[in-house]
């Protein structure tokens, strides 16, 4: 009981000044900073203006169909060079809205967004247990930014699901130029051999959910996969916030 009113008495003082703090610092749309009436939702011109993602679409990669092409179908591009994970999954489309998201959380430190981020992913990580993991950064990289933006997603990820999480295990081991102006040819080849596992961890038979902000080539998470398929792992669910059409390569 003693450890319960405290709990209460927070709760309580929280909805209590609720009013004022809304008057001084009203919550705004992640996506363009309007007025909004709660944390974290989005404007209407904003929500309508993201295009979400999901059926039908392709088994593996999660590629858009036009229609419904049946239970398991790949698109030709899957059938010719099958990627190393066993599906892919992204919320959004990248646009306006969800690249707006995803550069506040990465570069603008607004690492509040995760767990937007994380609530959206929810529907698209699948009622089957598995153990979360991060793309990982490389640590000069991550001493510059000061954190991995996968990782906090997998975070709030974790506890929405309650499944564990594993952010330290695989590891970046060679520091990569960034991705961005390469073509996928370029990106698979620069970060090849970029990953491992940390000695002393397996993932034989486990099931993965692996969590990576943009969805570009798919080179990097290609490489993460590839990693934890030969240390055994049984299943790789790649889950991004966002996914970039092929003709519109941007990001990383």
């Amino acid at each position: 009981m003693m450890a319960v009113a405290p709990l209460l008495k927070l709760s309580f003082l929280r909805a209590a000044f609720r009013p004022a703090l809304d008057y001084a610092l009203p919550p705004r749309c992640p996506g363009c900073g309007a007025i909004v009436q709660e944390d974290f939702a989005f404007c209407l011109p904003c929500w309508t203006g993201m295009e979400f993602l999901g059926e039908p679409c392709c088994a593996r990669c999660g590629a858009p169909f036009d229609h419904d092409m049946g239970e398991g179908a790949e698109c030709g591009a899957c059938l010719a060079d099958p990627p190393p994970w066993d599906s892919a999954r992204a919320v959004l489309a990248y646009g306006d809205v969800a690249r707006t998201v995803a550069l506040r959380l990465k570069y603008g430190r607004r690492i509040g967004l995760a767990r937007l981020i994380a609530r959206q992913m929810l529907r698209h990580a699948g009622s089957e247990p598995a153990l979360i993991v991060p793309v990982p950064l490389h640590r000069w990289r991550l001493w510059q930014r000061g954190f991995n933006q996968s990782a906090l997603i997998a975070d709030h990820l974790g506890r929405l699901t309650g499944w564990r999480v594993e952010k330290m295990a695989l590891r970046r081991v060679k520091r990569t130029a960034p991705l961005r102006g390469m073509n996928p040819k370029q990106r698979a080849r620069t970060v090849r051999g970029a990953f491992a596992i940390e000695p002393g961890h397996r993932f034989e038979g486990q099931r993965i959910l692996l969590i990576d902000d943009v969805h570009t080539s798919g080179a990097t998470a290609a490489a993460c996969a590839r990693v934890l398929k030969r240390d055994g792992a049984a299943e790789i669910r790649l889950l991004c916030w966002a996914r970039v059409p092929p003709e519109g390569m941007e990001p990383d």
